[in-house]
């Protein structure tokens, strides 16, 4: 169950107008410090994203599946009929049993994912994947979509920046 104040983040953020992925960025900053605080460990930064992602997701946020993902298949390789119903009504509740086995197997799990350096791997990675003009596109957006008191914290921050590298 996801924390209050990350609800209200995911609403906030909803309410003012940003995209789902910007939304379930609540959902996943909280479980990058539940790895971070020790509750759970991951695998990989990808894997606490994914977790994230997932939370967002029972928690309403519209966020797309993965580019190029098709219905989930089982291991036999029959895809996956689509649920009758959308939303919470048609998922059948994980049994007891499973979610416990899911719990202790995150527990198992190193701390390493959520670390700067990971996060920061996982980050290079992601962007190496889009091309210039999408990411040139998603910079140009964030720009506009900032608003004018954050713009000028930024501006404020990157003249420190230039500042900092000077000497």
């Amino acid at each position: 169950m996801p924390e209050k104040k990350t609800l209200e983040r995911a609403r906030r953020a909803k309410r003012e107008g940003k995209s789902p992925s910007t939304q379930a960025g609540a959902f996943v900053h909280e479980e990058i410090e539940h790895v971070r605080e020790g509750k759970h460990g991951a695998r990989s930064a990808q894997q606490a994203i994914a977790i994230g992602l997932s939370k967002a997701r029972k928690a309403g946020v519209a966020v797309p599946p993965k580019k190029g993902a098709s219905a989930k298949k089982k291991s036999g390789g029959k895809a996956r009929a689509p649920a009758k119903k959308s939303g919470t009504a048609a998922r059948k509740s994980t049994s007891r049993r499973r979610s416990s086995a899911t719990t202790k197997a995150l527990e198992r799990e190193g701390r390493a994912a959520a670390s700067h350096r990971a996060l920061s791997k996982q980050a290079t990675s992601a962007a190496r994947k889009r091309s210039a003009a999408s990411r040139s596109a998603a910079a140009k957006k964030a720009a506009r979509t900032k608003g004018s008191a954050a713009r000028s914290a930024a501006a404020r921050k990157a003249a420190r920046t230039r500042a900092r590298s000077k000497s």
